[in-house]
Formats: C-alpha cells, sequence, structure tokens
C-alpha cells in the first residue's frame, strides 16, 4: 500500500495536518509531547522530532523549549492555501464556516455561544444564505463517528434548499428537551435527532411524533415507538465482533462501555456478543460484561475497575462500544507494557481514526456512518417534499455492520507460566 512506503515521520506530519485541516487542532492548541508520540505512533523519538521540526519548518505548528510544540497562530492563512476553493460557495455549512473543518469548533451547543444563524429566526424558519434550516440534535462531538455522520448528511443537503444548525446537548436530556424546543421556536422546518444516553424516554421526542412534526432519529431508537430511523445493526455488530475474535482463538472476550447509562444500541450489541457465545456453545461469564462506571479520558486511573482488569490480564481480547474507549484501553496497556495485539487484542465499534489513511490502526466493527447519516437526510427531503401525505408509515434504514480487519487484533497468544 501506498501510506506503508512512507517514512513514519512523513506519516506522522500527514496526521497532524489532517487534524488541523478538519479542525481537530486549532490556533496555539497543544501538541502532544514527544513521549506521548511515541507510545501512540510506536516510534522512535528521533522519528518524532523530525516529523515536528518538519511541521515547524513548514509553518504547521511552533516550539517552545520546555513547554512543547503549539498549532501555529498563522494557521489560517496556511489553510486558506490548502484548501483553495474547495469550500462549498454559500452551502449547508456557512454558519460553521462552510466546511467540516472547523466543525468541532463553530458548533452550536445549546446553553452556550450562539452562531448568527442562531439568532436569526424568522417568521417562516431560521434562515441562512436564504435556505431554510434542519436542526441536528446531537449528545457530543468529540470522535471521528460523529464527524462522519455530519460529512453523510451535508453529501445529500449539500444540493437542497437547506442548511444545518447542530446544538449538542451533552448527553443531557433536559438540555435535549430545550433544543429540541428551541429549534422548533425557531422555525426550524425539521430535526434529526440523535438522542443521548437516558433510562427514559425523552417525552418531547413522542410529542413530535403525535403531532406529525418531521423528524428521522440516527443511530438509536425508542423501543416500541415507530418513528423515523437511520441505524446500524448493533445486534449483527455484536455477533460479528465475536465470531471475528473467536476465529483468532480467543476465548476469555471482554465487552465494555464506558457509561453505565443503558441505550438501545448498547444493549443491541451486547445481546448480539451473547448470542454468538449461545451459538458457539459457550459459557457467558457476567464478569466479562465491563459496562457498569464511568470512564475519565483526560488521564489513566489507576484506581479505576477497568485499569486493574486489564492489569490481571482477565480477557486476552476487548470488544469497546465505541472507538474513544478502544484507544483509552490501548494506552493502559501500553501503561502495564502490554502489546497490542501480541499481548492483548482490541476491537472497536466504529473507526477511531480519520479513516484518511489506509494505514488505520484498529481492527473496528464499521457501521457504515456517512450512509447512516445520508439515509437520514434522504428521509426528511422526501417528507418536506410530500407534506400532504398523511399515515403512510414511517421509513426504516437499518444498515448492516462491515467488520473492518486491522493492526490491533492477532491470534491468541499461549501465555507462558
Amino acid at each position: 500500500m501506498q501510506n506503508e512506503r512512507k517514512p513514519l515521520y512523513m506519516q506522522i506530519q500527514q496526521h497532524f495536518k489532517d487534524m488541523i485541516l478538519q479542525g481537530m487542532l486549532r490556533e496555539n492548541d497543544k501538541i502532544p509531547s514527544e513521549k506521548e508520540l511515541m507510545e501512540q505512533f510506536d516510534v522512535s523519538r528521533i522519528t518524532v522530532a523530525n516529523a515536528l521540526m518538519q511541521l515547524a519548518k513548514d509553518g504547521w505548528i511552533y516550539r517552545i523549549p520546555g513547554r512543547g510544540s503549539f498549532v501555529s497562530e498563522g494557521i489560517s492563512e496556511l489553510l486558506q492555501r490548502h484548501q483553495g476553493s474547495s469550500a462549498p460557495d454559500g452551502g449547508p455549512w456557512t454558519m460553521l464556516d462552510g466546511n467540516l473543518g472547523t466543525l468541532a469548533h463553530n458548533v452550536a451547543s445549546f446553553g452556550g455561544a450562539s452562531t448568527d444563524a442562531q439568532q436569526g429566526g424568522s417568521e417562516t424558519g431560521i434562515q441562512v444564505s436564504g435556505r431554510k434550516t434542519i436542526g441536528l440534535v446531537m449528545p457530543m462531538l468529540v470522535d471521528y463517528f460523529a464527524i462522519r455522520l455530519l460529512q453523510g448528511i451535508n453529501n445529500i443537503i449539500a444540493d437542497s434548499p437547506y442548511s444545518l444548525q447542530i446544538v449538542l446537548t451533552y448527553n443531557s436530556i433536559d438540555r435535549e428537551k430545550e433544543a429540541i424546543k428551541d429549534l422548533i421556536r425557531k422555525g426550524a422546518a425539521g430535526l434529526i435527532i440523535f438522542p443521548c444516553d437516558a433510562e427514559t424516554y425523552n417525552e418531547e421526542i413522542l410529542s413530535l411524533k403525535m403531532r406529525g412534526y418531521p423528524f428521522v432519529l440516527i443511530d438509536r431508537y425508542l423501543p416500541g415507538v415507530a418513528t423515523n430511523l437511520s441505524r446500524s445493526d448493533g445486534l449483527i455488530g455484536g455477533q460479528l465482533a465475536i465470531d471475528y475474535l473467536w476465529g483468532l482463538g480467543h476465548r476469555d472476550i471482554a465487552i465494555c462501555s464506558d457509561s453505565p447509562l443503558p441505550t438501545i444500541t448498547v444493549e443491541e450489541r451486547i445481546n448480539g456478543y451473547m448470542e454468538a457465545l449461545k451459538q458457539k456453545e459457550a459459557m457467558i461469564n457476567p464478569a466479562l460484561i465491563l459496562t457498569d462506571f464511568n470512564v475519565d479520558y483526560s488521564e489513566i486511573d489507576k484506581k479505576h475497575p477497568l485499569y486493574r482488569f486489564i492489569k490481571n490480564q482477565i480477557a486476552t481480547a476487548y470488544i469497546t462500544l465505541n472507538g474513544r474507549l478502544g484507544l483509552h484501553i490501548y494506552s493502559i496497556c501500553k501503561e502495564l507494557g502490554l502489546k497490542v495485539p501480541e499481548d492483548v487484542s482490541i476491537l472497536t465499534f466504529d473507526d477511531p481514526s480519520p479513516g484518511l489513511h489506509e494505514w488505520g490502526y484498529f481492527s473496528h466493527i464499521s457501521q457504515s456512518e456517512i450512509e447512516m447519516g445520508e439515509a437520514a437526510a434522504r428521509i426528511l427531503l422526501d417528507i418536506f417534499q410530500k407534506p400532504d401525505v398523511k399515515d403512510s408509515g414511517y421509513t426504516k434504514v437499518i444498515l448492516e455492520p462491515k467488520l473492518i480487519e486491522s493492526q490491533s487484533t492477532g491470534p491468541l497468544r499461549k501465555r507462558t507460566t
């Protein structure tokens, strides 16, 4: 593969260029330390130093002795030269500076700073560059899963008369309720809703259904409540994960979440995990289902039950229910001196990498997030085009997940005693 022939220091350079181009790193943001980069990319100090030196030379970063490396203050000019005329002119991301690159930092979050689009409601609905608005309500924007969903939605509405306004709820059902009411009050033509983690339904979503307001649920759904929906089949995803790791010889396979709050997607994946084990006539060990704790991603807590679990090598393989948790477990393994995949295999739901390179490290269950976002947007646009069609049922798009094999998983290695 082409990227495998590229020197490691150039791969590291490209990694940070991509993060800056996508807005994941912005002006004056700190780059991880050389030690952290050595561990992240499993390379020598000289390789990291060469990469950072070239990035600084090319104007992407600046370095302060004793403090570290930071994204250059003049990075916007460099980005303009790289992007040229590729950004859409007056497209549906206008209020988000016209591209996905600044999305993570300019997204309109409820209760926080408003964009011009939030403030510009009218009697005929929120308008941006002459377009009516579709509201997107989602819990967080912390990983590439969310970015790829947004890319899919954007692919469909780019040529439509609608713009997208994004509201983050920070996984609070109260914020979710207020966000829905606020978007409707400001005249949004319809909503795409990624429900937050919660033990109960959000009655505002049920109210939308009763009123016939146009909306589509994405990724998660409300059991027993018929709605328009775009999601991946979590049951099949859980089965795929077990079948793959079992084929590699693993028998002590843990499945873990980063929050004890129940969601239908978590339940489906765990049900798939258990169903696959039953089909293999294997005993289901409740101790390997790790879903009863929160994870603080800001540090590695040696007192955390997950850390102790990994340290005691209770499992030989881990299925994580999101990509971010897979990265965290990888960091814990590095801290403990465990090699991935020689000592521990890690299989994530969703790709924790940008997905821009063929040399993505993590084996993962792909939920086809771009296609999921595209399907949700198509459903909503179809509703707009047929406003007088009543009782025609709901559109449900259920995508089949795919196994993507890479470097974070490998055959079970017999342990020496």
